[in-house]
């Protein structure tokens, strides 16, 4: 089974941090009962002082090359990726799409409805490429901009739940959907570095939000349980 995991700064990370595609990572390697890959297109991590894609300092030098796959970019959205997400399901195979994106849609590029519309061409590119593929999709979580604004924490309400309607609308025996749980006790202040980007905790949740979709939904891997 070939996995890709998809957002936006939120997945892609920063120089320094462990990400929760490495945490994925951990679980996928101690959970999941048969052979695996982590797919896709990139490995680098944000430079910030580079202002660019271009680092390779995780915070575990140990975590294997194979494993930093990715299609994922700071600044990009469902608006970038669903031009982007047929080529790479076909280049690589993907068969199980992580996907957590939507925030920087909504801050900077589109509203909800423009949002949620670029959601399902995205739906539909990956499974042009591939049309056994299945997805989880992890609503947004709002970050400290929705905290300070109403306006923008309201469509981020609403995209989630044009984001649900979606996943209702777009799920097929064949190409199934899920729509992750986000995290109950996803805290900004705690589980983040900034009010937006996940620090150690907040990877650990991210991850566990996807572990658990599949676990409970199509029997992948276990729950998940962060390593001691």
């Amino acid at each position: 089974m070939r996995f890709m995991f998809v957002g936006d700064s939120m997945t892609i990370g920063r120089a320094g941090d462990y990400t929760w595609r490495y945490r994925m990572w951990q679980h996928l390697d101690t959970t999941f009962d048969g052979p695996y890959d982590i797919v896709g297109p990139r490995t680098e991590l944000y430079d910030t002082d580079a202002a660019a894609p271009v680092s390779h300092a995780y915070a575990d030098p140990a975590f294997p090359e194979d494993a930093r796959r990715h299609l994922a970019g700071w600044g990009e959205g469902w608006l970038h990726m669903a031009p982007l997400i047929g080529e790479a399901v076909a280049a690589t195979g993907a068969d199980v799409l992580l996907v957590s994106l939507g925030l920087i849609d909504l801050g900077f590029y589109t509203n909800s409805a423009q949002t949620a519309e670029n959601t399902r061409a995205f739906v539909r590119e990956a499974r042009a490429a591939n049309p056994r593929l299945r997805a989880v999709l992890l609503p947004v979580i709002p970050n400290i901009r929705a905290r300070d604004e109403e306006p923008f924490a309201a469509e981020c309400a609403r995209f989630n739940e044009l984001l649900a309607k979606a996943v209702a609308d777009l799920d097929a025996p064949g190409s199934p959907l899920l729509l992750a749980t986000p995290p109950e006790t996803y805290d900004i202040h705690t589980d983040t570095y900034d009010g937006t980007h996940p620090g150690p905790s907040g990877e650990h949740k991210l991850a566990a939000a996807f572990a658990t979709a599949m676990h409970q939904a199509w029997g992948v891997g276990g729950p998940y349980a962060p390593p001691a």
